[in-house]
């Protein structure tokens, strides 16, 4: 995909300054999360560029419409800035506040308010509803043909439903109204899910010449970093999430990013330091999960279980609300829990989003269960796009081995572990082990 010159835009009134992060996939994609800050005539400056350990960046959002009351722009970017912390702190509470800001703003703008209905297809797409979020986009861009931003969250529902087409007719529309650093970087993400990681890449480090805030920048460096890792440059990788920590030290996104590099490098210790860095400024399941298995694999159970301990509270509070399992819970439960579960949560997760890497996670849930036959047909639909993930190969790797296919469980090894392993210390270990027994099988 070679995104065209921006179209003029024309007609209603725009929403300026509009940064959208997805997070999909290996890195950063896969939880779906969604940040969008617009910056509408009038309001204050976005919350985007407040770091991380400072006060709540939507006080002055706040104190606005404690001003203003009937100001549905500041309303509508309380409601984004919500949706923001809930992601990078993972206090799921948010969501409701947020709900409540863009429903505020859609009462008091109920036509023609496609900065609300973008945000409430943002917040949907954050709570894994990606049914509404793409009827929410949908709606969004009725009201504004030319709202880029809508473009973007209509593609990540797309991706995240499995209509990989359609997301991808979204991101060129996307790029259509304007190529600049949200655009790239889906961009750069439809070509990742297919495998063209170098394609991927060149697009990413577009994202990145054209960002204009830290955010962006640091969400580049760190795509930049999972993208070279992906291709086994472990060092590059490394260098990668450490340009990117230079201007903001304190990003999860990018200590999760070195810690990875680092791992793959062998310097285990390291990894963990900062995975234990970003896990006390943001304590999200991802972060959390790769800790606990560090410590795991450095033979430290009970630091492991005091990581797992979080996760066992944040799925109980996920069950209790009625929301869909994310990938991370339905490993952590396959692994490290009752495999039937993490089977039952699987299957609930497949039927509100059948993308790739739910089926990775339903694959693994089944084999972790001795299922293993069934297994196979979904570890194959995780990777029937080309995607190239370390951790998916080895899962795929251990469901041939259990069914005897070892030649084509060594192929997914060599895959997995390539020149520098993209798996964190447990599973790399578990992976080299598995590719000796093969090797010693007659």
């Amino acid at each position: 995909m070679t995104p065209d010159p921006p179209t003029p835009a024309r007609g209603r009134r725009r929403l300026k300054n509009v940064v959208i992060t997805l997070a999909l996939g290996t890195a950063m994609f896969a939880a779906g999360a969604v940040l969008i800050q617009p910056a509408a005539p009038g309001t204050p400056p976005s919350p985007a560029s407040a770091p991380p350990g400072t006060a709540d960046p939507a006080a002055a959002l706040t104190a606005r419409l404690e001003r203003l009351p009937g100001d549905w722009n500041t309303w509508t970017a309380l409601g984004m800035a919500r949706i923001e912390q809930a992601r990078t702190t993972a206090d799921a509470s948010l969501y409701a506040a947020a709900e409540k800001a863009l429903r505020r703003s859609l009462s008091l703008q109920p036509v023609g308010n496609s900065g609300a209905e973008t945000g409430m297809a943002a917040l949907a797409a954050a709570r894994h509803d990606f049914t509404a979020a793409r009827t929410w986009a949908d709606k969004a861009i009725t009201s504004d043909p030319y709202n880029q931003a809508a473009y973007g969250v209509l593609a990540d529902a797309h991706t995240q439903l499995g209509h990989y087409r359609d997301a991808e007719r979204a991101v060129q529309k996307m790029n259509d109204l304007r190529p600049d650093a949200a655009s790239l970087a889906r961009a750069s993400y439809v070509f990742e899910l297919r495998g063209s990681t170098g394609r991927a890449a060149e697009l990413m480090r577009r994202s990145l010449s054209a960002a204009t805030t830290d955010s962006e920048r640091a969400f580049a460096r760190a795509c930049l970093s999972g993208l070279a890792l992906e291709d086994g440059d472990a060092r590059l990788a490394l260098s990668e999430a450490e340009q990117g920590l230079r201007k903001t030290p304190a990003d999860p996104a990018l200590l999760d990013a070195r810690a990875r590099a680092l791992a793959a490098l062998g310097q285990t210790k390291q990894a963990r330091a900062d995975w234990q860095r970003a896990t006390d400024i943001a304590p999200l399941p991802h972060l959390l999960l790769a800790l606990g298995e560090t410590y795991q694999a450095l033979g430290h159970d009970e630091q492991a279980e005091a990581q797992y301990a979080p996760l066992r509270a944040q799925d109980t509070l996920r069950a209790a609300a009625g929301d869909a399992p994310d990938t991370d819970a339905i490993l952590f439960e396959a692994d490290h829990g009752d495999p039937a579960h993490a089977v039952t949560m699987a299957e609930e997760a497949l039927r509100a989003r059948p993308f790739v890497a739910v089926h990775d996670a339903y694959a693994w849930a089944l084999h972790r269960a001795g299922r293993s036959e069934e297994a196979l047909a979904h570890a194959d639909q995780a990777l029937a796009l080309g995607t190239r993930n370390a951790l998916w190969h080895y899962h795929r790797a251990a469901i041939h081995h259990a069914l005897g296919n070892h030649q084509a469980a060594a192929a997914d090894l060599r895959s997995a572990l390539g020149p520098a392993p993209a798996l964190n210390p447990l599973h790399a270990a578990q992976a080299r082990a598995l590719l000796k027994r093969i090797g010693t099988h007659p």
